[in-house]
């Protein structure tokens, strides 16, 4: 970072050797700004789906279901047994049936509102929260099998391993769009640079006649484009950061990923690193390109 500071120190003669304006100036903002403004996207996306997949691995991890699958006049007092088995299960911090209203409000999305139970046959359920140290799931299978014969538990691990996983996957896919973000604004910066050092090859063939060195026509190209890609990233931040700021939010009952989208507490200062980093990106960037370049031109 020194180097690049010691970069960006002005130099009004150095600065005459690239032209203050035109397509390569616009290409370097408009690339840098539009960068940015995605990187803000991507970097909440990910955090988003990092948010996603603690939620769902803990809420899935301390949650559990029992389906009691028995003839109906057997199922309120195989209902009873489970519970009472549940009451002296270590590891259960709360366990009851669900009502049939509860019940119908879940089969709602496939079989409508207003739906009978008695028309259907639908197991009783029970809803099972385990406390932080977990519960033995194998145990209680057992005695489930042995006292009611009608139970069947569920400890959400076949659905908890796949949502935490894409979730897991979605939050990668964030830092590699972040990472392919940075690799095409060096992209454009370094078209941007090689683009303005062949426009002025006969100023350049000028200035080591009168005994510039490459290093100073270098730094004038590093320092022009480091600004230009900084100015462009500062400016497509703040437009990203505040097009998410505007985002609509979901409450604290809703899973939703979009609704979640967004930043949270000190996640705010994260897109902060985007201007600087975009910076770094076009000083690497315009240096590798003006050494290249200045010696094809020698």
């Amino acid at each position: 970072m020194d180097t690049i500071r010691r970069a960006l120190q002005s130099d009004a003669q150095a600065d005459r050797v690239v032209p203050p304006s035109g397509f390569t100036a616009q290409l370097t903002l408009f690339a840098a700004g539009a960068m940015a403004f995605l990187a803000v996207f991507a970097l909440a996306m990910s955090l988003a789906a990092g948010r996603l997949a603690d939620r769902w691995g803990e809420e899935l991890a301390r949650s559990a279901t029992i389906r009691i699958a028995a003839p109906s006049d057997q199922r309120q007092a195989q209902t009873d047994a489970a519970l009472r088995i549940l009451e002296t299960t270590r590891g259960v911090q709360e366990a009851r049936a669900l009502s049939d209203d509860e019940q119908a409000a879940l089969l709602a999305p496939w079989f409508g509102q207003g739906l009978e139970l008695a028309a259907l046959p639908v197991p009783r359920l029970i809803e099972v929260i385990e406390t932080s140290e977990g519960m033995d799931a194998a145990g209680l299978r057992l005695r489930l099998a042995a006292e009611v014969p009608g139970a069947v538990l569920d400890d959400h691990s076949r659905w908890r391993a796949p949502l935490v996983k894409a979730a897991s996957r979605l939050r990668l896919l964030g830092w590699a769009s972040i990472l392919l973000i940075g690799a095409v604004t060096a992209a454009m910066v370094t078209l941007a640079a090689n683009a303005a050092l062949a426009a002025n090859a006969q100023l350049i063939a000028v200035l080591r006649l009168v005994g510039a060195t490459d290093d100073y026509i270098a730094h004038a190209f590093i320092r022009r484009f480091t600004l230009r890609a900084l100015i462009g990233a500062a400016v497509g931040m703040v437009l990203g950061m505040i097009a998410v700021f505007f985002m609509p939010r979901g409450g604290d009952e809703t899973a939703s990923f979009l609704t979640g989208l967004g930043f949270q507490g000190v996640h705010w200062l994260m897109p902060l690193l985007i201007p600087p980093l975009a910076a770094a990106v076009a000083f690497m960037a315009t240096r590798i390109a003006a050494r290249r370049t200045l010696e094809s031109l020698s």
